[in-house]
């Protein structure tokens, strides 16, 4: 699959992606600036992500712990996720992220 990542200042960058991958090895794997310090132990917020509106439905929905994090992520949206939560299944295709 094809996750596109829009930086902050506009610009995308195509990373391709196994399915089953969690998005934050594929964003890290690509150079993106996600720090990710707990691991995905849900433990902070610092791979806080914006995902596009088309493609925000077509995911699970967030646990109330992840909402509870991205209450604290600055700049946080109604498509805001986690990448350390957010597996990449093949029936995705293709999503789009940006990094705030």
């Amino acid at each position: 699959m094809i996750v596109t990542f829009v930086g902050s200042d506009g610009e995308a960058m195509r990373a391709t992606a196994e399915a089953g991958a969690r998005l934050l090895d594929v964003a890290q794997a690509a150079g993106q600036p996600l720090e990710g310090t707990c691991d995905g132990d849900m433990a902070c917020a610092t791979c806080h992500v914006v995902i596009d509106a088309a493609d925000f439905a077509r995911l699970p929905p967030a646990s109330e712990e992840e909402e509870d994090l991205l209450d604290l992520a600055p700049s946080a949206t109604r498509t805001s996720r986690l990448a350390c939560q957010v597996r990449l299944d093949a029936a995705l295709g293709a999503i789009t992220v940006r990094v705030p």
